[in-house]
């Protein structure tokens, strides 16, 4: 079955509204799936531009309704405390989500949202919102050190794959990417997709992402596709530099391009990356391939170092 995706180089604003941000999201909604998009991958950490727009009063975090400009500084500039006051804004933005996958009849990954668990502790999550209106989610499991250090957002607890008209769809989030057995796993279950928001702040760890995605779809001879959120917020010390590119990455193999790359967008450009996937080429590829990477997996589990 074909598809068509679009992968997000999405920017990040200082907002002035919630009003906005509806704004916003559907305006890329909009040009994605006038364009034929069925599935849409917006970057990890895409929600953060949320902080711009709360305000503190007597310990209590608030919405402004005009812009908060410098009054908004030691909510948004505070790492701890722009994750506290966007807790108010969860529903809200998964209802936005969920309502525009509906309306235009699509599937979202609206990147990442830090949630505040039962248990007190901050995950990073990624929510995948289906034309049904129905909503699940994969947390992030392996934390960069800005996340375990500083930020103390923790790693999740279950690896999932998400059923859907177009087969079952997998998440890795960022650095998740860069560990086999994760996506192993998931293709092991029959994910032939697999979504990768990403947030990265320099040319270094975007290439990092890039090259796990590169070798996951290298190896499990499948699809990865790679969001990115690029532009620069100096108000925010979570997510003020933002370097990349999306893209779209497949086996290397007959009936795929050579260098692996279906469609790539420009280096820190604000974009929408278009492709079309056949996920059925995947099993024809595991079948009839030059190689047969997929099939392969075990056999390395065989050998013995010898010292």
């Amino acid at each position: 079955m074909n598809v068509k995706i679009a992968s997000a180089q999405y920017d990040i604003s200082f907002l002035e509204n919630w009003q906005q941000y509806q704004s916003k999201a559907e305006r890329w909604v909009v040009e994605a799936v006038e364009q034929g998009a069925k599935i849409l991958l917006f970057p990890e950490y895409a929600s953060m531009e949320l902080a711009s727009l709360f305000i503190a009063r007597d310990g209590v975090y608030a919405v402004s309704l005009s812009g908060t400009g410098s009054a908004g500084e030691p909510v948004y500039s505070s790492l701890n405390k722009q994750l506290a006051a966007m807790q108010a804004l969860l529903d809200d933005y998964l209802n936005l989500f969920q309502t525009l996958a509906k309306k235009y009849q699509c599937i979202i990954q609206p990147g990442t949202f830090p949630v505040k668990t039962d248990s007190g502790a901050y995950r990073n999550r990624a929510y995948l919102c289906m034309p049904d209106g129905c909503c699940d989610y994969q947390d992030k499991l392996m934390m960069t050190r800005f996340e375990n250090e500083q930020w103390l957002i923790q790693k999740g607890e279950q690896l999932k794959c998400f059923d859907s008209e177009y087969g079952k769809i997998a998440i890795n989030v960022c650095y998740d990417s860069e560990f086999p057995l994760l996506a192993r796993k998931q293709v092991e279950a029959g994910a032939n997709l697999i979504l990768v928001p990403s947030c990265t702040d320099t040319l270094a760890g975007y290439h990092r992402v890039k090259i796990g995605c590169q070798a996951r779809a290298l190896e499990n001879q499948c699809y990865v596709v790679q969001s990115v959120l690029v532009g620069n917020a100096p108000w925010s010390e979570a997510v003020d530099v933002n370097i990349g590119a999306a893209a779209v990455y497949t086996p290397v193999d007959r009936g795929f391009p050579d260098n692996g790359i279906l469609a790539a967008g420009k280096l820190n450009a604000v974009q929408w990356v278009f492709a079309e996937v056949a996920l059925d080429a995947c099993a024809t590829v595991r079948d009839q391939g030059q190689v047969f990477n997929y099939r392969d997996w075990p056999l390395q589990y065989g050998f013995i170092m010898q010292s």
